[in-house]
C-alpha cells in the first residue's frame, strides 16, 4: 500500500465517531455486517459519511479528480449530445447525480446557452449541503443570469423527462463481495477485532448472490464484486423515465472483461488525497471507496425496466463523436490557456489516461432511435454487452 499522509486530528475525531457507529451496526448485526452495509455506512451515514460529511473531496487538493474538474471541453462536447435529445424532447429538463463541485452543471449550463437548448430546469440530486453551497457559487461565477432554472433534490423525482447524467456515480454504490471456494461461494463481512475492524467470509446473505455468481461460472479463489445496489437504481431511473436518456459515465468493463481471469482479486479501489490504495476499512468516513462498474448488468437492468440500450463506447470515442477535437481546434493556440486545454484533452482522450477506462452508456425511452445517438455514430460498443 502507498504511504498516505496523515489526516488532521479533527478528521481523524470525526472518523473515530463513524467507527463507533459501524461497530454499533456490527454487534446490532450478530458480530458481523455484509460489506455492502459497511461501504453504506462509510460512504453515506449522516453527518459522518464520505459524501455527506463536508471534508474536501474533489479536485487537486481532495481525493480524487472527476473529468469535468480536469477540463471546461468535457462538459461542452457533452452538450452536443444533450442537446441533441433536448430538441427532440423540448419540454425536457436535466437531472443530475451527484453534481460534485457545480463543474459539470456551470459549463454544460453555459455551453447549451450558447447552442440556445437550455433545458426548462436543471436539477440536481444533492444530500450534501457543503456540496450544494459549492454548486452555487459555480453557477453563480459561470452563468449568474441562469441560476434561475436550477433547483435541488433529495430524492429521485417519482417521474422524469429529458437528460439524465450520472457520472462517477455508480462506481460510489454499495457492493457486495465474494470468493469462489470448493462447493459455492463465500460473501465477505465486516467484523470487530479489538478496537478495530476486519474481514472475513461466511455464508451468502442470500441466493441472490449465490446464483448470480453460479452464473459467471468462475474458477476457485476467484474473488470479486457484484453492484444490486446499482442495477436496482438504473432499473428505477429507467422505469420513471417519461421520455428521454439516462447517460451513465463511469469507469468499468463489459461483463465478459469485467470478470476476465486476470481481476481474480476484484476490482474494489479506495481513493484518499489523489492515492489509490486497497484498505477498505482505513479511516471510514475518511476516503472514498469505489468498484468498476458492470456496464452489462446495467444495460440488463435498464432493459428489463422498459428502456432501451442505445449506445455504450468508450469515453474517448464518444467524446471525439461529440467533436471534442473540434472544439480544441477552434481555440487560439496564441491563447496562453490554450496549452492547458490540449493537456487536458489528452487526458480525456488518451487509453492510458481516462479515455479507455471510462465508458459511456446510454440508455432511452421515448426516442425516435432513426438518426441514433451523436454521442455513438462511431466505436459503439453495444454488441459487445
Amino acid at each position: 500500500m502507498p504511504e498516505l499522509p496523515l489526516p488532521d486530528a479533527q478528521a481523524l475525531e470525526l472518523s473515530a465517531q463513524l467507527a463507533g457507529r459501524i461497530r454499533a451496526a456490527i454487534a446490532a448485526g450478530g458480530g458481523r455486517l455484509g460489506f455492502d452495509a459497511y461501504m453504506q455506512l462509510a460512504l453515506y451515514e449522516p453527518g459522518l459519511g464520505y459524501y455527506v460529511n463536508g471534508l474536501r473531496k474533489f479536485g487537486a487538493e481532495g481525493d480524487f479528480t472527476t473529468a469535468p474538474e480536469r477540463s471546461p471541453l468535457f462538459a461542452r462536447a457533452l452538450a452536443r449530445q444533450v442537446a441533441q435529445v433536448l430538441s427532440a424532447v423540448p419540454d425536457g429538463e436535466v437531472l443530475e447525480f451527484g453534481p460534485g463541485s457545480g463543474a459539470l452543471a456551470a459549463e454544460l449550463l453555459a455551453e447549451l446557452d450558447a447552442l440556445g437548448c437550455l433545458p426548462r430546469r436543471y436539477l440536481m440530486l444533492e444530500l450534501s449541503a457543503e456540496l450544494q453551497q459549492r454548486q452555487r457559487a459555480a453557477i453563480a461565477r459561470r452563468v449568474p443570469h441562469l441560476a434561475g432554472r436550477l433547483a435541488w433534490l433529495a430524492q429521485l423525482p417519482e417521474q422524469f423527462t429529458g437528460v439524465v447524467i450520472a457520472n462517477e456515480v455508480l462506481d460510489a454504490m454499495p457492493v457486495r463481495r465474494f470468493r469462489v471456494v470448493d462447493g459455492g461461494i463465500t460473501e465477505l463481512y465486516v467484523t470487530t477485532a479489538g478496537e478495530g475492524m476486519e474481514l472475513v467470509n461466511g455464508p451468502p446473505q442470500d441466493e441472490l448472490l449465490a446464483a448470480r455468481v453460479a452464473s459467471l461460472d468462475l474458477p476457485t479463489g476467484y474473488e470479486s464484486e457484484v453492484n444490486f445496489a446499482a442495477e436496482a437504481w438504473v432499473r428505477t431511473l429507467c422505469e420513471r423515465l417519461q421520455r428521454g436518456l439516462l447517460l451513465l459515465i463511469d469507469y468499468g468493463y463489459a461483463q465478459a472483461e469485467y470478470y476476465h481471469p486476470q481481476r481474480h482479486t476484484g476490482t474494489l479501489q479506495c481513493h484518499y488525497r489523489q492515492r489509490a490504495h486497497a484498505d477498505a476499512l482505513l479511516w471510514p468516513g475518511l476516503q472514498d471507496i469505489t468498484a468498476h462498474v458492470d456496464f452489462t448488468a446495467m444495460a440488463q437492468a435498464g432493459c428489463e425496466a422498459g428502456a432501451s440500450l442505445a449506445g455504450f463506447a468508450n469515453q474517448a470515442q464518444f467524446l471525439i463523436n461529440c467533436g471534442l477535437p473540434q472544439l480544441l481546434e477552434a481555440l487560439d493556440p496564441a491563447d496562453p490557456a490554450y496549452m492547458d486545454l490540449a493537456l487536458q484533452v489528452r487526458q480525456l482522450l488518451l487509453p492510458q489516461a481516462m479515455g479507455e477506462a471510462f465508458k459511456v452508456l446510454a440508455l432511452t425511452r421515448g426516442l425516435d432511435d432513426g438518426d441514433g445517438l451523436i454521442g455513438f455514430a462511431s466505436g459503439d460498443r453495444r454488441h459487445r454487452l
